[in-house]
């Protein structure tokens, strides 16, 4: 398939820019990928799709002030975007700059000197004067996305974070789980259903375009993730009671897919095992899914990767009509916006 493939109109106003006071208030669009039929819902009505038994799989992971300004000995400005921490004082960044970059470069931002080491594909390697979490988590600043035509503020600190992150190292939201508040857990815990975690820390790289017409020739960042001893026996004892896989978010997506593919490839198994590592798994139509049942998500921006795995999750023609009506129902797109729930596409 093609990058063209993926496109969809989209009016700028319907870009959210803002979140919404309440988290569970945003809209819904359930989609059922067996018959294409549609639904407009609220995200607070989540618990009446959901069966008891059902588990809901969360990603824990905590977004870090992963931006950070600073000048050039000739004053030009430069933008520092956190990708990873490394060992000691090191990191992987982006760097953003009105002329190119170069090793060996001295950046002084207002926690001190950030020096360039050199470039690792399309990342730069730099040292910091402290550990990575560290001196962003003090010196930077939230990394709203780059539709997002705004400055952070004090409010994205805790908006742009959901309520059960706890694992640091994220450089941006994985923003289905921005829905969730205490009444809505509440209400699904009451429901019957069950949770989980995995954490999968998302990078910039989450935000990149493609380069080329054919997706085929596209490669992701490399994202580090977990999924627990734990967490893999909750989906057994899901399964075996006939209930159902929801991951909430693409990150749940392809962090269950990457251990169920390293569970096959070590021992033949159909189940994920307990795994952690670098993922740079790219799902599009054809993938063969093997952990998730249902989808919670947002919309995402026409001809990404993340609208490749929804396509891939419940058919490509039902999800851009989907995302027709959503545009036609004036729903809020992308981080900030509103949420589908969607059924898988059974082969």
């Amino acid at each position: 398939m093609r990058r063209q493939d993926f496109a969809y109109d989209l009016p700028e106003e319907l870009i959210a820019q803002a979140p919404l006071p309440e988290r569970s208030a945003s809209r819904m669009l359930v989609l059922d990928a067996a018959t294409g039929t549609l639904a407009d819902r609220a995200v607070r009505d989540l618990p009446e799709y959901l069966q008891r038994g059902d588990l809901l799989v969360l990603n824990d992971t905590r977004v870090i002030a992963a931006r950070l300004v600073g000048a050039k000995p000739s004053g030009g400005r430069v933008e520092i975007l956190l990708e990873r921490g490394l060992a000691g004082q090191e990191a992987l960044a982006q760097l953003a700059a009105s002329k190119p970059v170069r090793a060996g470069l001295e950046i002084e931002t207002a926690g001190g000197t950030v020096r360039v080491l050199g470039r690792e594909e399309e990342l730069w390697r730099i040292a910091l004067p402290a550990p990575a979490l560290e001196f962003f988590q003090r010196w930077g600043e939230v990394p709203l996305p780059p539709y997002i035509r705004r400055r952070a503020d004090h409010t994205d600190r805790e908006r742009y974070q959901s309520i059960f992150a706890r694992e640091p190292g994220a450089v941006a939201a994985p923003t289905a789980s921005l829905h969730f508040d205490e009444p809505l857990l509440a209400a699904l815990t009451e429901r019957g259903v069950n949770r989980a975690h995995i954490t999968l820390h998302v990078g910039a790289g989450t935000f990149q375009p493609l380069r080329a017409e054919s997706i085929a020739a596209h490669t992701l960042h490399a994202e580090r993730a977990w999924v627990s001893a734990a967490t893999c026996e909750a989906i057994a004892r899901t399964r075996a009671c006939g209930g159902r896989v929801v991951a909430v978010g693409t990150t749940v997506v392809r962090a269950l897919e990457s251990a169920a593919l390293a569970a096959n490839a070590a021992a033949g198994a159909r189940a994920p095992r307990a795994w952690s590592g670098d993922t740079r798994l790219f799902i599009t139509p054809g993938f063969r899914f093997q952990v998730s049942d249902v989808l919670l998500t947002n919309f995402h921006l026409p001809e990404s990767t993340l609208l490749m795995l929804v396509c891939a999750f419940a058919g490509h023609r039902r999800v851009l009509a989907a995302y027709a009506h959503a545009v036609r129902a004036r729903y809020r797109f992308f981080s900030y916006g509103d949420a589908m729930l969607v059924t898988r596409q059974r082969a």
